[in-house]
């Protein structure tokens, strides 16, 4: 088990410039052992709202209250020049997203927890590739951690890195005392998944099973935000910090986010991890096609001749009818996932969340951004554009964009 760890990590320090490197069963584990770490329970965290549901939860179980951040409306991408002074005065912690893989800006947001003296963490999930300020992703905060599950399709696994290597042995403790024993059934499970799944794409039944999924209550979503269940969620925030009482939202698509992994899942993760590379690369040519078409709303920030293309790993299109974007790429069996809308404030309330100071471009872009595969960057817009498609622009957003 140890040596499997340390393969894994070995392979990440070598990404991140050396940065020292814990495993992790999840990308969300890792991101709550680093909020319990760094911040103390009742502290305020900026994080941004076009976001998954499952991180708000994450947040809420280790004692924190979310503050929705304000965001650029051209990529999603938290916009430090819009949070009042008067907000930055009263955070515990700054929470990135680097939304699809496109990066914050955590250069200026490093200043800012540097002269307010409060760590910066870094969730790189979607972003295993990403580069910022000449740097990759992940190596700008106190800690920063990463997701196996997007871009490698490991469906398990992760890392936490830290700035401070002297902080392994006690993080790594902690990890140990959260997990939960392997278990034989979920190992043989998750080994047999990627066959199932294309045995069901080959035979053109995926639509079946999943209506077998949801009429055995196995589906906890039917729309895009898991159910907020106010009152239960309610009942549960004064036993923060703490996983158990929020289990069942924190488990929400991975049930085995906190499971210690066996012997096979480990290196089923290695082998995909050792072909990331080529994954990156493929992911990077299509996000170019992509970002260059007439949906890319003019390659925004990341994007354009004199930036860096960064492997995305969902290109987020700009498309002024999203349902009929979304409907016409279903016909031709290609599934659009990683959808969040609305924003995090307008799902939880005030009753879980502080909103964000300036929430119109947030509901904006979540309302338009078309997550589309790059590796299926010529079918998408073939589709698109031959559906009448039309594209959507930040100028459109009342104000317009900066």
């Amino acid at each position: 088990m140890v040596s499997a760890y340390a393969e894994l990590e070995e392979r990440m320090r070598g990404r991140l410039g050396g940065r020292e490197c814990l495993y992790v069963p999840s990308c969300r584990f890792g991101l709550y052992l680093a909020l319990r770490h760094w911040c103390r329970p009742g502290g305020r965290v900026l994080m941004s709202p076009v976001n998954d549901d499952v991180i708000l939860f994450v947040v809420l179980a280790a004692g924190l209250r979310p503050v929705q951040a304000p965001l650029d409306p051209r990529d999603g991408s938290v916009d430090p020049a819009a949070v009042p002074e008067s907000l930055w005065h009263g955070l515990s912690a700054v929470l990135t997203t680097n939304l699809y893989g496109n990066p914050d800006p955590a250069p200026a947001l490093r200043g800012h927890c540097d002269r307010l003296g409060i760590p910066l963490i870094e969730d790189a999930a979607h972003a295993i590739g990403s580069t910022v300020g000449g740097r990759p992703v992940g190596t700008y905060g106190e800690a920063s951690v990463f997701s196996l599950s997007k871009h490698t399709a490991a469906k398990t696994g992760g890392f936490l890195a830290l700035a401070d290597p002297a902080l392994r042995t006690e993080l790594a403790a902690a990890r140990d005392r959260l997990l939960h024993p392997t278990r034989t059934t979920a190992e043989l499970a998750h080994l047999a998944r990627p066959y199932a799944e294309a045995t069901l794409r080959g035979l053109r039944l995926a639509g079946a099973a999943r209506a077998a999924v949801r009429r055995l209550g196995l589906d906890e979503r039917e729309e895009i935000r898991m159910p907020l269940r106010a009152d239960e969620l309610a009942r549960a925030l004064p036993a923060a910090p703490a996983l158990d009482p929020f289990h069942s939202w924190v488990r929400v698509d991975m049930h085995d986010y906190r499971l210690r992994p066996g012997a096979g899942r480990l290196r089923r993760t290695t082998r995909k991890f050792a072909r990331l590379d080529g994954v990156l690369d493929a992911h990077r040519a299509g996000t170019e096609r992509l970002l260059a078409s007439e949906y890319g709303g003019g390659n925004g920030p990341y994007g354009g001749a004199d930036r860096e293309v960064q492997p995305l790993f969902r290109v987020p299109l700009l498309v002024g009818d999203r349902d009929a974007a979304t409907a016409a790429l279903a016909r031709h069996r290609i599934t659009t996932g990683y959808l969040y809308d609305p924003p995090l404030d307008s799902y939880a309330g005030e009753a879980f969340t502080d909103p964000s100071p300036e929430p119109r471009p947030a509901a904006w872009f979540a309302r338009h951004a078309l997550p589309v595969d790059p590796r299926r960057a010529d079918e998408a817009l073939a589709v698109l554009r031959g559906a009448g498609i039309r594209p959507a622009q930040p100028s459109q957003l009342l104000g317009g964009a900066r």
